[in-house]
């Protein structure tokens, strides 16, 4: 199993142009305009992101994904749960607005203003659309298709990873999007989607025939519901530990900014009593 490493050159080449291109805009934003603008650590998020897929696609998982349903959840969790939060957390938009001239910049947001990407960047609609998938792939054919084709497996995972991309950004997103959340909405946001995963988990486990029949003919019926049943828990579980640390994050991120107002607010009132004393100083 640890032998099987695969070589897409879409994939490779794919993750290397887009991890060069990052690279290379977070140094022209440091040379130009200093550090403070993009914090170091955004860069190996981003990195860490395009890593993970990597090990998702190229590696023995992807191999053996089309032979045990529980690899296949290791490799789907991987993408929406992992890669998906540290590519958003990079913020490359926000890169990208930074290093481009201003021409290119006007374009850029011009093109994010777009109705499409605005509705697709609603909280309700971009949670929609991400549990419309992954449940929607399970109970469909398409799960079954993508054991069957190479290509409508590739399209599975653009789909995972695009929606988990969408859904992440309301919640742990730094880019500039026309649409935001609350903090207390965030963390509801989170909450709907624990429970979606434990749910769909839950249906995973719950099956008593093989849901998926390519798997039943590999492993056989016994050991093809086994593997169905280790893959809903994992669903389950992998689900819940990846959230929460997401809320830990926005609460953290929520006091933040409750400190950063606290702090205005008193700078105000000290301006204000400043101003007050030095004017009753001047007309005695």
């Amino acid at each position: 199993m640890f032998t099987n490493w695969t070589f897409d050159p879409a994939v490779v080449v794919g993750l290397a142009v887009a991890g060069i291109l990052y690279v290379r805009a977070d140094r022209r934003v440091r040379r130009e305009r200093g550090d403070r603008r993009v914090p170091r650590a955004r860069r190996w998020e981003f990195l860490g992101g395009l890593a993970v897929i990597f090990i998702a696609l190229e590696s023995p998982i992807d191999t053996h994904s089309s032979t045990s349903f529980t690899v296949h959840m290791v490799q789907h969790l991987l993408l929406t749960m992992i890669a998906a939060p540290l590519l958003v957390l990079g913020a490359p938009v926000m890169l990208a607005l930074l290093a481009s001239s201003p021409a290119d910049r006007r374009r850029l947001a011009a093109v994010l203003r777009r109705v499409p990407l605005r509705t697709l960047s609603e909280p309700i609609a971009a949670w929609a659309l991400f549990f419309g998938v992954l449940w929607g792939s399970q109970f469909t054919g398409l799960f079954e298709a993508s054991l069957r084709s190479q290509g409508i497996h590739a399209l599975e995972h653009l789909a995972y990873l695009g929606t988990a991309v969408l859904f992440w950004m309301p919640v742990v997103g730094r880019d500039p999007s026309p649409s935001s959340a609350s903090y207390p909405a965030r963390i509801l946001y989170l909450f709907f989607a624990m429970a979606s995963m434990a749910f769909l988990g839950l249906a995973l486990f719950s099956s008593n025939h093989v849901l998926y029949p390519t798997y039943g003919a590999i492993e056989g019926t016994a050991k093809a519901i086994a593997d169905q049943r280790t893959g809903g828990t994992l669903m389950w579980v992998g689900g819940m530990v990846d959230i929460v640390p997401a809320l830990a994050f926005v609460m953290l991120a929520w006091m933040r900014a409750d400190e950063r107002a606290a702090l205005r607010i008193d700078a105000q009132l000290l301006r204000a009593q400043v101003s007050t004393d030095a004017s009753g100083g001047s007309t005695r």
